[in-house]
């Protein structure tokens, strides 16, 4: 079937600002928006640009505005869709080129809340030791793969981009509570601050765009109760 695909094209060299191309492209109902874009770029207009790399949802590389929500190019599909599909930038990010988005920003956020595990201790002789029920704990947060759908579909986000955004608070979230961490004070005195947790407004906008299914808006606030907590 034909399929018409709407893409907000942007070229900061020649075009002052973005405009709406619309591409005739066949399509099966099985076809993803990342193979029509393909199509596309392959057969019709070499000059669109948009980020893809594994293909497989995990890399995160091809979250887009796809029908007015963001989504993974890669995971949703043509008889999800319809005929008619329009593709646009994540929103609230700079625009590079046509449908790539600068990311630095982002990532800076993310670097921010310490994402990393934290040990003061003397390291063990083998590995450190950890409970099936301590890890479950957090399982929920270790399935960010940074597409910045969360992000970037979060209205207070829009309103106040130093919010430093859904996507950081879950991966900091996932070290908060992991029992093998002694940095847990040091991230919650850096999301107490006023563009941390207290921004968020539970629109659970971040819940339905991820494309991991994870919880976002319960693992924000057991963050804002741990910071409430601390003096407890």
């Amino acid at each position: 079937m034909q399929v018409q695909l709407r893409i907000l094209r942007y070229d900061p060299e020649r075009d002052q600002k973005p405009e709406w191309r619309t591409y005739t492209v066949e399509a099966g109902p099985m076809d993803r928006a990342l193979d029509l874009l393909h199509k596309v770029k392959w057969e019709q207009d070499g000059t669109l640009t948009f980020r893809r790399s594994c293909a497989h949802g995990v890399c995160g590389s091809d979250a887009l505005l796809i029908n007015g929500r963001n989504r993974l190019a890669c995971k949703i599909r043509v008889d999800q869709l319809g005929r008619k599909i329009s593709v646009a930038p994540l929103p609230g990010l700079p625009v590079i080129k046509d449908l790539v988005v600068d990311m630095e920003g982002f990532f800076e956020k993310y670097r921010s809340v310490l994402p990393f595990q934290i040990d003061d201790g003397r390291p063990p002789v083998r590995e450190r030791l950890q409970s099936p029920h301590d890890r479950e704990r957090y399982d929920d947060t270790t399935k960010c793969i940074l597409c910045a759908a969360c992000t970037t579909s979060c209205p207070s986000f829009w309103a106040q981009p130093s919010y430093v955004g859904p996507a950081a608070i879950v991966n900091a979230h996932r070290f908060i509570f992991d029992t093998r961490d002694t940095g847990t004070e040091e991230r919650l005195e850096i999301l107490a601050d006023a563009d941390g947790v207290w921004r968020c407004r539970t629109t659970f906008n971040c819940v339905d765009a991820c494309p991991r299914g994870i919880d976002i808006t319960r693992a924000i606030l057991e963050v804002s109760g741990a910071i409430v907590g601390r003096g407890s």
